[in-house]
C-alpha cells in the first residue's frame, strides 16, 4: 500500500450550537478519484474547509504524505499540495485568463516587473494540456463556464497540487462541457494527482470514482470501492433509509388554464412561443443549455420584455412589466441562482422568509416582530429547514436548506403560479425528495407549477406535461401516459426534431 496523499483522523469541528464534523475520517490515495457525498448539511463543506485551511478543527489530525500538518490559513494547505475548485468559481471576470491563473503567484522579471510573456506561455501550456486552445490574453468574461472551470484547475496545477478537491464541478456545465471535465479528471488521475470529487449526481460517481466516502450528520458512514456500491446502497447510507421513490409524483386533476402564451416573441431570446399551464398540474420545461427555458420563465415574471404575442393570466390578456408587477399578480419565481438572485446571504433566515410577503407581517406601517417570528417558525417547521435559530445567517445553511428558504419565501407570498427554475440543482437526494413533495403539495392545493429542469429523469418523474425547447422555440409538447413521454423522444425534440403541437 502506498502512503495516503492526505488523511483525516478523528477530526471534530464545532460551531455555536452545532457539531459540524464529529470524529470524521477520510483517506485519499495518490492518483485516485475519491467520491465524497452526503445530504446537504452532512458536513461536506466543513470538511473541505478543514482540508483547505479555512477552518481549524478542535480535535483530530490532518496527515499529508505521512506527516501531521496543522493548517491555520489557506496558504498552509496550498503549500502542502491541496487545492480546491469550488462550486462558485473564484474568477475575476474583468481580468485575463492569464491574470486569473497567476493571481497571487505572478512570474516576475529580474527587474521586478510582471513577466507576461512567460505567464501567457505557461497559461497557454496549462490549458492546452486540458485540450483548451483559447487566447489567454482575453478577459474571463468572454468565456463560458467550461473554460472557466479549466482555468480553476490550471490554477491548482500551477501550485503543484497533489490533491484537487472538486466541489460540485458539473453543476453549471452543459453536456459537452461535462464530457470534457470527465476526460480531464481521468488525465489528472493518470498523472498521479488525487481528486476528491464532491457531487450529488450519483451517475458521475460510477463513471469516475475508484472509491466513495459517504457522510451523514458530520460523521463518516462508509468508504467503499465503487464496484461494491449501487444507487440504493449509496442513498441508504446518505439518508439512513431507502428512498424507494425518488420522484414521488402524486396524481392531480388539472383545472383551468392559469398562464397562456400565444405566439410570444422576445427578440434575441424566444420566438413565437405558445403553450398553456393549468392550475393543479406540474408543467415541465426541457431542453439543452441555451434552449430558452429560463428566458421563458423571465418573460412570465416580467423580467424579459415581450416584443410581440400575447400573455394571458386566468384567461385575460395581461401585460407584466416588472417582477414587482408579477408578484402583485400572484406569480412566484424560484430562480436557478439561489445565492445571487434568490437570497440576501448576509441576512437572517427569518428576514429572507418574509421578503416576498412583507404585508403579512406588518402592524399598520411597521413590521411586527412577533408576526415575523411566527411566520419564520411556521416556515422552518413546514419546510423542515435545518437550523439552530431563525436568526442564523442564511449563508451558513447548506445548499438544500438555502433552497428551502427560497421556496418558503415564495410560499409565504401565497402566490397562485410558481416558476421553479432548476429547483434541485446542487442539492442531495433526500433534499430533492422534500422539494418534490413541496411541489406536489402546492399542485394538490390547486396552484400552477412550471418547472425547468436539465435532469430528464426529474422532468419525466414529476411533470404532468412537458414542453421541449430548442433555440428559443417550442419543438414539442408531451403528456404523461402517452407514447412519446420518454427520454428518447424528448431528446430528439431537444436536438431539433419538431413534433406536432397539441
Amino acid at each position: 500500500m502506498s502512503t495516503p496523499v492526505v488523511e483525516l483522523r478523528d477530526v471534530t469541528k464545532r460551531f455555536p450550537g452545532v457539531v459540524a464534523l464529529r470524529d470524521m475520517g477520510l483517506t485519499v490515495e495518490p492518483g485516485e478519484v475519491h467520491g465524497l457525498i452526503g445530504e446537504n448539511g452532512a458536513g461536506k463543506s466543513t470538511l473541505i474547509k478543514v482540508l483547505t485551511g479555512v477552518y481549524t478543527p478542535e480535535e483530530g489530525q490532518i496527515i499529508v504524505e505521512g506527516t501531521e500538518r496543522r493548517f491555520s490559513a489557506p496558504k498552509d494547505s496550498q503549500e502542502a499540495g491541496i487545492a480546491c475548485v469550488y462550486q462558485e468559481l473564484n474568477i475575476v471576470k474583468q481580468l485575463s485568463l492569464t491574470d486569473n491563473i497567476f493571481l497571487n503567484q505572478y512570474i516576475k522579471t529580474g527587474s521586478g516587473l510582471l513577466d507576461y510573456k512567460a505567464m501567457h506561455a505557461k497559461a497557454t501550456e496549462l490549458l492546452q494540456s486540458m485540450s483548451i486552445d483559447v487566447d489567454v490574453t482575453k478577459p474571463a468574461a468572454v468565456f463560458g463556464m467550461g473554460v472557466l472551470q479549466m482555468v480553476e484547475i490550471a490554477k491548482a496545477l500551477l501550485t503543484g497540487a497533489k490533491v484537487i478537491i472538486m466541489d460540485e464541478p458539473t453543476s453549471s456545465l452543459g453536456e459537452s462541457e461535462v464530457e470534457q471535465l470527465i476526460r480531464v479528471v481521468r488525465e489528472l488521475k493518470a498523472s498521479g494527482v488525487a481528486i476528491v470529487f464532491v457531487s450529488h449526481k450519483l451517475e458521475e460517481l460510477f463513471i469516475l470514482c475508484d472509491r466513495v466516502t459517504v457522510m451523514r450528520d458530520g460523521k463518516h458512514i462508509i468508504t467503499s470501492p465503487i464496484e461494491e456500491l449501487d444507487n440504493d446502497k449509496l442513498i441508504r447510507a446518505m439518508v439512513g433509509r431507502s428512498v424507494d421513490n425518488q420522484f414521488p409524483k402524486e396524481e392531480t386533476t388539472p383545472g383551468d388554464v392559469a398562464v397562456e402564451f400565444r405566439d410570444v416573441t422576445s427578440v434575441g431570446t424566444i420566438k413565437h412561443i405558445s403553450f398553456e399551464a393549468r392550475y393543479g398540474e406540474i408543467l415541465g420545461f426541457a431542453g439543452l443549455v441555451g434552449a430558452g427555458r429560463t428566458e421563458t420563465m423571465r418573460a412570465i415574471f416580467g423580467d424579459l420584455p415581450i416584443d410581440s404575442g400575447e400573455v394571458l393570466l386566468n384567461g385575460k390578456p395581461v401585460r407584466i412589466s416588472s417582477p414587482q408587477d408579477a408578484v402583485g399578480k400572484g406569480i412566484a419565481f424560484v430562480t436557478e441562482d439561489r445565492k445571487g438572485q434568490g437570497l440576501v446571504l448576509n441576512q437572517s433566515i427569518s428576514t429572507n422568509l418574509i421578503l416576498a410577503s412583507l404585508g403579512r407581517v406588518k402592524s399598520g406601517m411597521l413590521l411586527d416582530k412577533a408576526k415575523i417570528r411566527q411566520v419564520s417558525a411556521d416556515s422552518i417547521a413546514s419546510m423542515r429547514i435545518k437550523t439552530p435559530d431563525a436568526e442564523n445567517q442564511v449563508s451558513k445553511l447548506s445548499g438544500g436548506n438555502q433552497q428551502k428558504v427560497v421556496i418558503g419565501k415564495w410560499i409565504n407570498s401565497d402566490a397562485e403560479v410558481y416558476l421553479f427554475d432548476e429547483p434541485t440543482r446542487g442539492i442531495d437526494v433526500g433534499a430533492k425528495v422534500e422539494v418534490y413533495n413541496i411541489m406536489n403539495r402546492l399542485a394538490s392545493e390547486g396552484k400552477c407549477i412550471i418547472m425547468v429542469s436539465s435532469e430528464l429523469p426529474e422532468v419525466l418523474g414529476m411533470s404532468d406535461r412537458v414542453v421541449v425547447m430548442r433555440g428559443g422555440e417550442v419543438m414539442a409538447q408531451m403528456r404523461r401516459g402517452e407514447a412519446d413521454f420518454n427520454e428518447d423522444d424528448i431528446m430528439k425534440a431537444a436536438w431539433g426534431e419538431r413534433k406536432e403541437q397539441r
